[in-house]
């Protein structure tokens, strides 16, 4: 790979902050969208991107800049498409549901989002990305290995609203405490809340790489849920942008870049996460 895939980050400000003093038609395109190869864009120069902030490895605040593996893929396109990648952040409710989209909020979704038959019902995902699972996390001590466990001991789940995590363990027969936000659902651990958390496997590995949380904290349980994640587009609005999307990953998975970038973000990469 050369130095000139290589990513760069830009954030944006949000649109929900100004959302009180301005009508949501100010964070459209207002007739400054753009066509790129086929691709419509919001605002012309540049990739629009909501995210949900924060969820490393994913997509993450650093030294003023939205980083992560989400971000470093959606670069790849912004590359493709001679534009700059701008980031926005959502509520992941409105992202899922593609209100964002839909209201020109911005051009593609990435958000560690799985891609489920509810979710196409208002989307258009490009093709799978990443393998995920769930974890659930415990205070050290705590002997739970399934959320069947943690309800015959009567622990206490959290996990992160509006996520897959959140519909298994409700699935599975539990009633978890909801956190609007990743670092939400690790606080309620940290303090007590709750005892255990269903949240993707990558995130919490990530978590445990903080000494302060693996001196606490352990996994107690993986479930292979089968989940992938998936970039999103308006449903049935913009194919040209899809196609580059899904252009970006296949030759990312190709050329090694999205090796590249997984053993940056992730860890070392499981063999096969590369398939085509």
């Amino acid at each position: 790979m050369s130095s000139s895939r290589l990513p760069s980050h830009r954030i944006a400000v949000s649109c929900a902050a100004v959302a009180l003093a301005l009508p949501l038609s100010a964070c459209s395109s207002s007739g400054d969208g753009a066509t790129v190869k086929g691709a419509k864009l919001i605002k012309s120069g540049q990739i629009t991107t909501c995210t949900h902030l924060p969820y490393a490895p994913f997509q993450s605040e650093k030294d003023g800049k939205v980083v992560g593996f989400d971000v470093s893929m959606i670069d790849l396109v912004a590359e493709d498409l001679g534009v700059k990648q701008v980031v926005v952040d959502k509520s992941f409710e409105t992202i899922k549901t593609g209100a964002d989209l839909n209201a020109s909020v911005c051009d593609v979704a990435a958000a560690g989002m799985t891609i489920t038959d509810e979710r196409k019902q208002n989307l258009d995902f490009s093709v799978p990305y990443f393998d995920a699972t769930q974890a659930l996390l415990a205070r050290k001590g705590v002997k739970a290995t399934s959320v069947e466990d943690i309800t015959e001991q009567k622990l206490k789940l959290g996990s992160q609203s509006s996520t897959t995590g959140e519909d298994f363990a409700h699935s599975h027969g539990a009633d978890p405490q909801s956190f609007e936000s990743s670092d939400a659902e690790l606080n309620g651990l940290r303090t007590g809340q709750v005892d255990v958390i269903v949240q993707d496997y990558p995130v919490v590995q990530n978590w445990l790489k903080d000494p302060a949380n693996s001196a606490k904290f352990e996994i107690v349980g993986n479930l292979d849920t089968g989940e992938q994640y998936g970039f999103a587009v308006r449903k049935d609005g913009n194919p040209k942008l899809l196609a580059a999307i899904n252009q970006a990953i296949k030759d990312a998975k190709s050329d090694g870049t999205y090796k590249k970038l997984y053993e940056q973000w992730i860890g070392p990469m499981p063999k096969g996460a590369d398939a085509q």
